[in-house]
C-alpha cells in the first residue's frame, strides 16, 4: 500500500452532544457533527496521546529507574479561523460553526480525528479508524502572530480519549 501525505487527509469532527457511546460512535453520528477540517490552522493543531504518567515501582535490588506506566495523558489545542459575512462584517453563523462550538470556556465537546488516505472532505464510513477525545474548552486566545486571517487559539483539556478506534456501522 502507498504512503499518504497528511495534507488534505485529516478529517476533524466536533460533536457538541455526547454520542450514545463516545468511544464507539457510528459513522452516522460522526457525519452529523461539525466538520472542522477546513476551519482549523494545520501548523499548530495538536490532538494526540502524550506520555503516560510514570509510577516509581522499582524493586529494592534494581539499580536504575524502573518506572511502571500509569494513567494515559492526551494533549489537544486548535487555532480556529473566524468567518464573517461580507455585507455587515458580523459573524457568519453557518461558516463560523466550529469556533462557535468551542468559544465558551468550560464547554465539553467530543473531537474525532481521522488520519488516513481519504481526503478530509470524504464522509465518515463504518470501519474508519480515528483518535477521539472528550474535550473541555479553555478561553480562546488571540494568537501572537495577528497577521493573516482572523483566528483564535483554543486550548483543550482532554478528559478522556483513545486511539485506533474504529467507527461503528449504524445500528451496531
Amino acid at each position: 500500500m502507498p504512503k499518504s501525505l497528511a495534507d488534505g487527509h485529516l478529517k476533524f469532527t466536533i460533536l457538541v452532544a455526547k454520542p450514545a457511546d463516545p468511544a464507539n460512535p457510528t459513522a452516522a453520528e460522526l457525519n452529523a457533527g461539525i466538520d472542522a477540517s477546513c476551519a482549523i490552522l494545520a501548523s499548530d493543531f495538536t490532538f494526540s496521546a502524550g506520555d503516560s504518567d510514570k509510577v516509581n515501582e522499582k524493586a529494592l535490588c534494581t539499580t536504575n529507574n524502573a518506572n511502571a506506566i500509569g494513567a494515559d495523558n492526551f494533549t489537544a489545542g486548535a487555532t480556529f479561523f473566524r468567518y464573517f459575512t461580507d455585507a455587515t462584517g458580523a459573524v457568519d453563523p453557518a461558516e463560523d460553526e466550529a469556533f462557535q462550538a468551542v468559544k465558551e470556556k468550560g464547554t465539553t465537546v467530543w473531537g474525532y480525528l481521522r488520519e488516513d488516505g481519504k481526503l478530509s472532505t470524504a464522509d465518515w464510513a463504518a470501519a474508519d479508524e480515528f483518535l477521539y477525545m472528550e474535550l473541555l474548552t479553555d478561553r480562546p486566545q488571540r494568537p501572537q502572530n495577528a497577521g493573516g486571517y482572523i483566528k483564535r487559539r483554543v486550548p483543550f483539556e482532554p478528559q478522556a480519549g483513545d486511539e485506533g478506534v474504529v467507527a461503528a456501522a449504524a445500528g451496531a
